[in-house]
């Protein structure tokens, strides 16, 4: 089975999707994501998808069934992991740091168990990327991180989350806040992991 660069692409976000959420996208929200205009050129890629047998199909709001590996991990039972507070402590490396607890957090919100952890948000400067104080958001170590990715980032011996941004081999971190100002390293710019999905307690 070979998919197109398309289909696999809209595999990758339905994927995505359903591991931070649990559900599928909408047809708006794959639109969207396509940067399509109508939800025709969706359908068309949904049904060459079901045709190779990597998705199958309902009549439901979010029409997409779980994903086979998707579903696998929401029936398993929950994995604890470590909590490091606020933000990290400092240290340029997980390995030297101790973490404050372990929480148990429902398998299908983990993507990479043995290289994730908790941090407690605190502060507003996120807030236009849904990310509020008093959120729990969980860290991936273990990736490199891409342009546009909200990131756990040591800068200049101080801990942030931000979004990180890569211009012409320069880096720095911007806010989601208009409030806020980028932060541009003096000397010292390390990113810690990468946030991969957000617990919220109401």
């Amino acid at each position: 089975m070979s998919l197109t660069s398309r289909q696999q692409e809209l595999l990758d976000f339905i994927h995505d999707y359903q591991m931070s959420n649990g559900s599928s996208p909408t047809l708006k929200e794959m639109r969207v994501f396509l940067k399509v205009n109508s939800d025709n050129s969706v359908l068309k890629h949904l049904k060459a998808l079901e045709k190779k047998g990597v998705l199958t199909r309902s009549k439901r709001a979010r029409g997409v069934n779980l994903l086979a590996d998707i579903k696998e991990r929401m029936e398993k039972p929950d994995i604890k992991l470590p909590m490091y507070g606020s933000v990290p402590a400092g240290a340029a490396t997980l390995e030297e740091q101790v973490p404050d607890t372990w929480i148990s957090v429902a398998e299908n919100l983990v993507q990479h168990p043995t290289q994730s952890y908790l941090l407690k948000v605190r502060g507003d400067s996120m807030l236009n990327a849904g990310i509020m104080p008093g959120d729990t958001v969980i860290v991936h170590y273990g990736a490199k991180a891409r342009n546009g990715d909200i990131v756990v980032a040591l800068i200049d011996g101080e801990s942030t989350i931000k979004r990180l941004i890569m211009e012409g081999g320069y880096a720095y971190l911007k806010a989601e806040n208009p409030q806020y100002q980028d932060l541009h390293p003096v000397s010292e710019l390390s990113i810690q992991g990468i946030v991969t999905a957000l617990i919220r307690n109401y």
